[in-house]
């Protein structure tokens, strides 16, 4: 519990945390998860979803890990297109395309991998979403893959649009191409193909990772896969687009 309340009061305050103290450091992946648990419970705001964090060699490379991790969406940090967000004192400043999907059904832990024809089948709807990540670390890509998955994944701000209104699902989304651009000219194109070779197969993986760790996805719950796409820096005045063609786009406004 200690290192979740260190973990908010920095989410909040913005001030960077330097390491945290290894009597309350997570010894395993297990541990890790507890203190996002730990951490939702003492923000005393509802979990409404899951994000994957470094779907790509280049995302992993970024934040200093092998391979992807989970965070926990809080109620309060998502908002619809075209609102605006304060940007604080986020200090990875870059907004990131991604794919989401909605639950229709509860996925339980089990002991054997769920399929991806199983998991697709639980799903919902689909959703476009950008994130704005941050980490609460002052030097994120040194501290290791367990402290970043006490922190969340680097989970912070996300914007995600109402379901898309498009036969979706008999859309490749690994080859679908997405853009993302900045007020400042800067557009960065990508392809879903970028998260885990398909957004399907990072819903998929987190799943699994969630049921490993005794963790169900439940239904209502919503995912955001990871960016499509290099990470766009942003600024305060920024406008900010994500295009994804035929399933359209979104954009916001950051303060």
């Amino acid at each position: 519990m200690k290192a979740a309340k260190l973990i908010w009061e920095s989410w909040e305050s913005g001030h960077k945390i330097g390491t945290l103290p290894y009597n309350i450091s997570p010894k395993s992946r297990k541990e890790a998860y507890e203190i996002q648990e730990n951490l939702a419970f003492y923000s005393n705001i509802s979990v409404i979803g899951w994000k994957i964090a470094a779907t790509s060699l280049e995302g992993q490379k970024h934040i200093g890990v092998s391979g992807p991790l989970a965070g926990r969406i809080l109620k309060d940090k998502v908002f619809q297109p075209n609102d605006d967000i304060y940007l604080g004192k986020n200090k990875m400043a870059v907004a990131e395309p991604e794919f989401a999907f909605k639950m229709g059904k509860t996925l339980r832990s089990k002991n054997i991998n769920y399929s991806l024809e199983e998991v697709m089948q639980a799903v919902d709807t689909l959703h476009l979403s950008i994130e704005l990540p941050d980490s609460r670390f002052e030097e994120f890509s040194l501290v290791g893959e367990l402290n970043l998955i006490a922190d969340n994944a680097c989970a912070h701000q996300f914007v995600i649009a109402q379901p898309v209104d498009n036969e979706w699902r008999m859309i490749d989304l690994s080859k679908h191409k997405v853009v993302i651009s900045n007020s400042n000219e800067i557009q960065h194109e990508g392809v879903g193909s970028n998260v885990l070779g398909d957004p399907r197969v990072a819903l998929t993986w987190l799943v699994n990772e969630l049921s490993q760790n005794n963790i169900s996805l439940d239904k209502g719950m919503i995912v955001s896969t990871g960016t499509c796409a290099k990470p766009i820096p942003i600024k305060v005045g920024d406008t900010v687009r994500a295009d994804y063609g035929q399933l359209g786009s979104i954009s916001v406004i950051l303060k």
